[in-house]
């Protein structure tokens, strides 16, 4: 059967029903004849038993607990999670070493004092080391010592002396930048006032330099020995 013929004999089935009101009607009378159903009973809700609010009441803390400590977390775990950077404590700054005792700026001919140079700045500085003698020397060293109080590096020196009279080095030692200038075997220091200089950038504003300090061993002519010592004072 075509579904076009099956469509119509249904509508026609469709139109040719009558619904039976008289019997719709009796069924109606006879209900409320019979009265209406009595209503279903109500279950009263249960009664909660109390250590299942102590229960409940409990995971709710523990939830809020945890929702905290999640947050505490998370938060703490902000800068490596997202590659941040974490703060740190800046660094405290250097103390100077302190020079040592007993240092004595004169012995018998020679005579030695430290002081820094009036040209010096916020920056950078430079140390003046004077040596005196009344006696030419045969051997001579002199060490000038710069306390590290922050960014303190060489950027040179200089001696009033010949200067292929001298060897010279520099060196960090024991929290000092070290300055030494020692005479070539064979060559002499005449008497006289000499001049040894270091050079040097440190960290910006005012340096302290009462921790530098210099010191001188020589031979005189005749072969005595002698060691003279001095401090430096504040520069900036």
């Amino acid at each position: 059967m075509k579904d076009e013929e099956l469509a119509g004999r249904l509508r026609e089935a469709a139109e040719a029903h009558r619904p039976d009101r008289a019997r719709m009607l009796a069924r109606i009378e006879r209900g409320m004849a019979g009265g209406r159903p009595a209503p279903r009973p109500v279950r009263p809700p249960r009664t909660v038993r109390p250590w299942l609010r102590v229960a409940g009441a409990t995971a709710a803390v523990c939830g809020v607990l945890a929702a905290g400590t999640f947050a505490v977390t998370s938060a703490g775990d902000d800068g490596g999670a997202r590659g941040g950077q974490v703060a740190s404590a800046p660094s405290p700054t250097p103390k100077a070493p302190a020079a040592p005792d007993g240092l004595r700026p004169e012995d018998g001919p020679l005579w030695t004092g430290g002081v820094v140079d009036p040209h010096s700045n916020a920056y950078w500085a430079q140390s003046n080391v004077t040596l005196r003698t009344t006696e030419p020397l045969t051997a001579l060293t002199v060490e000038l010592r710069v306390a590290q109080t922050g960014g303190v590096n060489s950027t040179g020196s200089w001696r009033s002396l010949p200067e292929p009279d001298f060897t010279v080095s520099v060196g960090e030692s024991g929290g000092y930048l070290v300055y030494r200038w020692t005479l070539r075997p064979g060559r002499t220091v005449p008497a006289g006032t000499h001049t040894f200089a270091g050079q040097y950038n440190h960290a910006e504003g005012d340096r302290n330099a009462t921790g530098d300090y210099v010191t001188a061993h020589a031979v005189r002519a005749s072969g005595a020995e002698a060691a003279v010592g001095d401090r430096f004072g504040r520069s900036r």
